[in-house]
């Protein structure tokens, strides 16, 4: 009786030891390595090890939780069986050679914290799904080919505290949705092809420090940016604002303000500088520009 007793502790004991993720999670970490040259990888896995041994997965719990391959010759597609990995918290494959649209189904991964597709070529529009992801935290995919405009959807992601989609092909104008994001601290979308105007709500993004808007088609009036007193670094510059609603821009007196004709960076007088800080003038209107601001 003693020995079966051992004999089944030690059956739940091995269990134990060597439980591993579902075989669905399983499948779902094979199909995209697969489906993105795994025999090429930089780092391969094995798939006669248990799973929480390959490498840049972390599981916890018996569940995959996290996926960090940056910079290790990923190339090729995204499949959307990324959707059976559901208690997904990071995706990271920053700087590798993936292409393709971005599969609708990873933003619907209610668990993902942080999202990293950047420096890769990425294609297609935003999907509207995005907005599913109300758990991110950090959401990159600067330096790609995503076209399109940004999804009102966006505006769900309450969590949000970085958005960075710098260097794509993102046009139309900024969904009103954006200016919700109050736990929002970093908005990088320069080099697009954004339009319209900025938006008076901007400032209720009062938690921002880094505002990058430079090198798209914006314009009109840069609307009151006086709220925003924690903004550390902020550049306007290379759009075609002509206007600005109030001198509220030159009391943020952490900057210097500069301003530029076109890419060349000729400068245009706007005044005598105090301290360091360039005073605004009527000749703004008289002839438009573009606006850098740094620190």
């Amino acid at each position: 009786m003693k020995v079966n007793n051992l004999l089944i502790a030690l059956f739940f004991i091995s269990c134990s030891v060597f439980a591993s993720v579902s075989e669905k999670e399983k499948q779902a970490l094979i199909n995209f390595n697969k489906s993105t040259n795994g025999d090429n990888w930089t780092t391969k896995w094995d798939f006669n090890q248990p799973v929480d041994t390959w490498y840049g997965v972390t599981v916890k719990d018996n569940k995959v939780v996290a996926i960090e391959l940056a910079s290790n010759n990923l190339e090729g597609k995204i499949q959307n069986t990324i959707k059976d990995l559901k208690y997904l918290e990071t995706f990271n494959v920053f700087k590798n050679k993936l292409n393709g649209e971005i599969p609708a189904e990873i933003f619907n991964l209610t668990h993902l914290k942080n999202l990293n597709l950047s420096f890769n070529s990425f294609s297609g529009e935003l999907p509207n799904t995005i907005g599913n992801a109300k758990s991110l935290v950090k959401l990159e995919i600067f330096m790609n080919q995503i076209s399109g405009k940004l999804p009102e959807t966006i505006g769900n992601l309450k969590n949000l505290q970085l958005l960075s989609l710098f260097n794509n092909a993102l046009t139309g104008e900024l969904p009103q949705s954006l200016y919700n994001l109050n736990n929002l601290q970093e908005l990088l979308l320069n080099s697009n092809a954004i339009n319209g105007e900025l938006n008076e709500n901007i400032a209720n993004l009062t938690k921002l420090e880094n505002l990058s808007l430079f090198d798209n088609q914006l314009k009109g009036t840069i609307p009151s940016l006086e709220k925003l007193t924690n903004l550390k670094s902020l550049n306007l510059s290379l759009n075609s604002f002509v206007d600005f609603s109030d001198a509220s821009l030159v009391n943020l007196d952490r900057f210097k303000l500069q301003m530029y004709k076109n890419n060349k960076k000729d400068k245009v007088s706007l005044g005598e500088k105090e301290e360091g800080i360039v005073v605004l003038n009527k000749n703004l209107k008289e002839n438009p520009v573009t606006l850098s601001i740094k620190e």
